[in-house]
């Protein structure tokens, strides 16, 4: 009985010592990237956006090329942590070319987005983006690069790299990446970093168009670092557009930008982490979120990943769209349906016009 004791005092005391080993490399080596950051930019092209002109933008959350219809996610309470394949991530991605290829957009926003990762098999997804895109000029912004997640235990989710990418048509002038509020206690291992880029460039009457793209927190389960990162944003382009500029801010919010989404999609009503409605009414004066149209197509932005995807079951709704100045009209907005083929996201294209 002694020795058997002692076995067990050892076996104990060996998994908490890999344990706690655990929890300092976790701490230890997260890192957050500095504030209001200079990002290059790639692939300079030479076109000029001019006022009175109508253009097309297209933001999508690719969900880094490992949600196809059939998959479900174990942070939302469904089953997988990492992609299928090399190859199911590599036809995801080249689906998401095929489908901004379509759109023709003159400026394209992607968010979620790995150059590489255990849970994207390692495919560098922005590589494969922009190489097949010469036509635009490219800004990538980090948000995170986690430490290994050895969780779920039997299938852990490992290591990641992953931001948020922008093209332009017209000529870059610069691009900075500013850091967003985000959990300080344990949950900011499990929601990790997040920011917005911005990226500038000069129209044809010597005013500035801002390209605002930003991913904000999905499972943090604090309300104040949501509002903490809607109000960094809100001041940014409060002060921008003071500036004289345009601005657009093109992203995934994790906050449902349509009232009665219930309703409009016949779901259920889902309170999650990322299903708040978005605070409109805290948007700086002036600005506005283009929504019409949409409630009419009936066409999501998003999908919950507890299970595969099967239309008419699966809960869905809109998180998806742009922010736009006073000074950009909208013509027109759209969800684009593509059977949330490529992503657990549909992107959302808008035809403006800077005034």
């Amino acid at each position: 009985m002694k020795r058997l004791l002692k076995w067990i005092a050892i076996i104990v005391g060996a998994v908490l010592l890999v344990a706690g080993g655990y929890l300092i490399y976790l701490f230890t080596t997260y890192y957050r990237l500095p504030d209001n950051q200079a990002l290059k930019v790639k692939n300079q092209q030479d076109a000029q956006f001019k006022p009175g002109q109508t253009y097309t933008a297209m933001t999508y959350n690719i969900g880094y090329g490992s949600y196809p219809p059939s998959y479900s996610f174990f942070m939302d309470g469904g089953k997988y942590s990492r992609a299928y394949s090399q190859q199911a991530v590599r036809k995801s991605i080249n689906g998401v070319i095929k489908t901004t290829q379509a759109q023709n957009p003159d400026i394209a926003f992607y968010q979620e987005i790995d150059p590489d990762g255990d849970r994207s098999r390692h495919v560098n997804e922005v590589n494969m983006v922009t190489q097949a895109q010469k036509q635009y000029a490219n800004v990538y912004g980090q948000n995170y690069d986690s430490a290994y997640l050895f969780y779920p235990f039997t299938r852990p989710i490992g290591k990641a790299k992953s931001g948020i990418l922008t093209l332009s048509k017209a000529k870059v002038d610069n691009s900075r990446r500013y850091s967003l509020p985000v959990d300080t206690d344990f949950n900011k291992i499990i929601d990790l970093d997040r920011a917005f880029t911005a990226t500038k460039t000069t129209v044809a009457n010597g005013k500035q168009f801002i390209m605002v793209n930003i991913h904000m927190s999905a499972f943090t389960p604090n309300v104040k670092v949501q509002q903490a990162q809607f109000a960094k944003l809100f001041k940014y382009i409060d002060h921008a557009y003071k500036q004289g500029n345009y601005v657009m801010v093109a992203g995934d919010y994790n906050h449902r930008l349509l009232k009665n989404t219930a309703e409009i999609f016949h779901t259920k009503n889902l309170e999650e982490t990322w299903t708040h409605l978005f605070p409109k009414a805290k948007l700086p004066a002036g600005f506005h979120i283009p929504t019409m149209g949409l409630a009419e197509a009936k066409v999501p932005s998003v999908r919950a990943l507890d299970q595969p995807y099967q239309p008419g079951k699966s809960f869905v709704t809109l998180i998806d769209g742009y922010i736009l100045s006073p000074n950009i009209k909208a013509e027109s907005v759209h969800v684009v349906s593509t059977g949330f083929q490529y992503s657990d996201h549909n992107p959302v294209v808008l035809k403006f016009q800077l005034q």
